[in-house]
């Protein structure tokens, strides 16, 4: 090694010292010149124990493998190489790494060994796969709203055509006969159009049904304890079973958004109860938390476990959304055997759009 050599090793060696992640100079043979203390540190060994040795001196046979063959592809075109990689840590937990190894040159342009970086990127990759885990999610979500959203307009439109549809009909038919009878027989046709009257009723009383299913016009004219008191009664009378309801007047501070989020969130939580908690009783109770309006939905069933309930996931992330939406919050504890309950959190002022309570 000449002087100009030596001195810009030493100059590197200084640099290497300096820096918080595993670096590492080697010459053309792969043998270690210098590394850094963090280096040291990731092998447990002293420098003496590092330097003039190759990578398949201190790694395991599948990584120096790796850090060989990336060695030679440096030094064989010139070019800088970079690569993610993933390696135990002395505790046996496998993280990730940013590697980058480039070549070093004398004065007269020849590559004399490569210069390394690499980089605990771990947290990143984590934040990565969550980020792909939550678009993935999104996007399970919102296939599946709209498969339910097809599928309650496909319910909708077979009502209108099978009730409503063939009331009118029968409707119709009955006024053409009225009008060819009404002059031959009084008391006929007052019978007929009697008839005709309660079919009426019945579509009015369908009519009024599938409009309320939609959405209650008690939420709009007389506010969520109003329309939560309908609910939680045509939830027991359809389930039969006990649903109790205590809820505060503060609930109408909510604006009109949070309200309907809480409405059909706890919509949600009715339903999972009677559907897949097998509850036999149910307590919803709402009440001013601080700055929000908390409603609880508790039952004794069996203990949701949203990750393992059919479509439990996809509701319960519907929950959230629904609530993120206004500001607010979601939180579901299931306790197998105990019953599931359900704690929503909606700002009676609202946050700042995008702003969600944790």
């Amino acid at each position: 090694m000449t002087p100009t050599e030596a001195a810009d090793l030493r100059l590197r060696r200084a640099l290497l010292e300096n820096i918080p992640d595993m670096a590492w100079l080697k010459d053309r043979d792969s043998r270690y010149l210098a590394v850094s203390a963090a280096y040291l540190e990731f092998l447990g060994l002293a420098e003496a124990e590092v330097i003039g040795k190759r990578p398949e001196d201190l790694w395991p046979p599948e990584i120096a493998e790796v850090y060989l063959r990336t060695d030679h592809a440096v030094l064989r075109s010139g070019k800088r190489r970079r690569y993610e990689e993933s390696r135990p840590i002395p505790s046996g937990e496998l993280r990730w790494y940013d590697t980058i190894k480039s070549p070093i040159r004398d004065e007269a342009g020849h590559i004399i060994g490569t210069v390394g970086i690499s980089r605990d990127i771990t947290q990143r990759k984590a934040s990565e796969d969550e980020l792909i885990a939550s678009r993935a999610e999104l996007r399970r979500l919102s296939g599946a709203e709209q498969k339910a959203r097809e599928s309650e307009r496909a319910r909708i439109a077979r009502e209108l055509h099978d009730e409503l549809g063939q009331t009118l009909t029968a409707i119709k038919m009955q006024l053409v006969s009225l009008k060819t009878r009404a002059l031959a027989s009084p008391e006929a046709a007052a019978a007929q159009i009697d008839r005709l009257i309660a079919i009426v009723d019945r579509s009015v009383s369908d009519l009024r049904r599938i409009a309320t299913e939609l959405r209650p016009l008690i939420l709009d004219e007389l506010g969520l304890p109003a329309a939560l008191e309908w609910l939680t009664q045509t939830v027991a009378d359809t389930a039969q079973l006990p649903v109790a309801l205590d809820i505060d007047a503060a609930a109408q501070r909510l604006d009109a958004e949070a309200r309907t989020a809480a409405f059909r969130i706890v919509q949600e939580a009715l339903t999972n109860a009677v559907r897949h908690g097998g509850a036999s009783r149910i307590r919803v109770s709402g009440r001013r938390w601080r700055q929000d309006f908390e409603i609880e939905v508790a039952d004794d069933g069996c203990g949701i476990d949203p990750s393992a309930t059919p479509g439990g996931r996809l509701g319960l992330a519907g929950m959230r959304e629904r609530a993120r939406l206004v500001g607010g919050s979601v939180e579901i504890l299931g306790i197998p055997g105990r019953g599931t309950t359900v704690t929503v959190r909606l700002p009676l002022t609202r946050r700042r759009s995008g702003e969600e309570k944790r």
